[in-house]
């Protein structure tokens, strides 16, 4: 992404939905920001999932993650400019989610469109692989449940089968969103992908059998 002008500055200006120092937040988020309920985006981009998520869920308090500064600033900006009460964003890395939220604190973790990593020595990295899973299990409640969504096969195949041995229940899967009738909202490289005629992969992983009552996101206008 091309540097964006002015960006400090902009990032300033955000800062009220933008908690600077988030591990202080550890173990008080619902109690600090006023939701029974928390769910998180992992590489929310420039935001267009998590508002129009956080629109249709506003008893759920929506973390967008983001390392990207140029991206996370227009999520922000997005945000304050609909108005939207229930999102935040942090610039930080999900290896460091284990110090921001407390054991049990989350609800949902969304994965859209994260990096493929495709080559075997980058496996690590992926944000399905195990040792994320078990970053994602320890701060997720016993209901909790991770959503991913991806335009990558290969990656998609490599999740459902590390989701599935890590012990997750898998739900709704499917190799064709599009086709598929599941209610969908559609992020900015999902629209682009969709246009030149690409399969949108996704599945929903549980730590238990009876999830929990978040709305299912709708589908994007």
């Amino acid at each position: 992404m091309r540097k964006k002008p002015n960006l400090q500055k902009r990032l300033a200006l955000c800062s009220g939905i933008m908690p600077g120092d988030a591990a202080g937040f550890l173990g008080k988020w619902k109690e600090s920001f006023g939701f029974d309920k928390i769910c998180i985006e992992i590489g929310c981009g420039k935001g267009r999932f998590i508002t129009e998520t956080a629109k249709i869920n506003k008893d759920i308090l929506f973390v967008g993650i983001e390392r990207e500064q140029g991206a996370l600033v227009m999520a922000a900006e997005k945000a304050l400019r609909d108005e939207i009460k229930n999102v935040v964003f942090l610039d930080t890395d999900a290896k460091n989610l284990g110090d921001i939220f407390d054991e049990g604190e989350i609800d949902g973790i969304y994965l859209n469109f994260s990096d493929p990593w495709p080559r075997k020595k980058q496996a690590k990295r992926r944000l399905t692989h195990g040792d994320f899973l078990a970053i994602y299990d320890k701060i997720l409640c016993e209901d909790g449940f991770v959503f991913f969504k991806t335009d990558n096969r290969g990656l998609f195949e490599f999740s459902l089968n590390s989701m599935s041995e890590y012990g997750l229940k898998l739900r709704n899967i499917t190799f064709d969103l599009a086709a598929s009738g599941l209610d969908n909202i559609v992020t900015e490289y999902e629209s682009r992908f969709m246009d030149i005629g690409m399969n949108i992969y996704r599945v929903e992983g549980y730590k238990s059998q009876r999830g929990i009552s978040v709305e299912k996101p709708a589908q994007a206008v």
